[in-house]
């Protein structure tokens, strides 16, 4: 899984710990409440006021005091709940360390944060009036899928399909992650500015990832064929 090189992705290791210890730490875990005395509305308040504080709002982010401009960096360590945290840090797993290991260690860790930020930065300028609140990892790992597929068109994973009885079935990974994408395009276009997941960001990851592995890489270092296989997972 590590390449030839055979390094461990300690980058990728790096931000899962760091996103588990802020989740754990953070309200919304709902761990330290025993210990802060909070539990019903009090706490579901924290939580609110937890996300808006290291979260990015749109509106504050441009006409609110500087310190909202560090908000695309702080909420790309914050998750709403368990399932959004493990989802993102299980496909964080399963493709950034093949990419971290192409990238380099140094290399990956910028390109990540960078297509987190770009990607809340992409939904701010498009929402500029919306008071709500993003987090969480989405549109940097979705920068890491989009440049998984460039670095990686021939590689395989086992994927499970709800309309196919999610029967666990192996696809090249360009056909999983393009079917990915294309659901990401077509969601951001019908949900508009309401509430739900953020999938313009996911798109902007996606695109900025694929586009900067192509500028950097180019055709030279794509892995077409003896390259090892991913684990299996399913599609975010």
């Amino acid at each position: 899984m590590f390449g030839k090189a055979g390094k461990a992705p300690l980058v990728t290791y790096g931000l899962i710990g760091a996103c588990s210890v802020v989740f754990a730490l953070g309200p919304a875990s709902g761990l330290t409440a025993p210990f802060t005395g909070g539990s019903g509305s009090g706490l579901l308040a924290a939580q609110a006021a937890y996300f808006e504080r290291w979260g990015v709002v749109p509106e504050e982010l441009w006409n609110g005091p500087a310190a909202e401009l560090i908000t695309p960096l702080t909420a790309l360590f914050v998750h709403g709940n368990w399932l959004h945290l493990l989802g993102n840090m299980l496909f964080l797993y399963v493709f950034g360390a093949m990419a971290e290991d192409r990238m380099g260690r140094g290399a990956f860790a910028l390109f990540y944060l960078a297509a987190g930020v770009l990607a809340l930065l992409g939904y701010a300028v498009v929402h500029a009036g919306s008071d709500r609140t993003l987090v969480g990892a989405s549109g940097a790992i979705s920068g890491v899928l989009g440049a998984f597929l460039y670095l990686f068109p021939r590689a395989r994973v086992t994927s499970l399909f709800p309309f196919l009885f999610f029967l666990p079935l192996r696809f090249p990974a360009w056909a999983v992650l393009l079917f990915w994408f294309a659901l990401q395009w077509a969601a951001a276009r019908s949900a508009g500015d309401r509430p739900g997941v953020a999938y313009l960001a996911h798109v902007v990851g996606f695109a900025l990832g694929f586009l900067y592995a192509w500028a950097r890489y180019g055709r030279a270092t794509r892995v077409k064929r003896g390259c090892p296989p991913t684990p299996d997972r399913s599609p975010p």
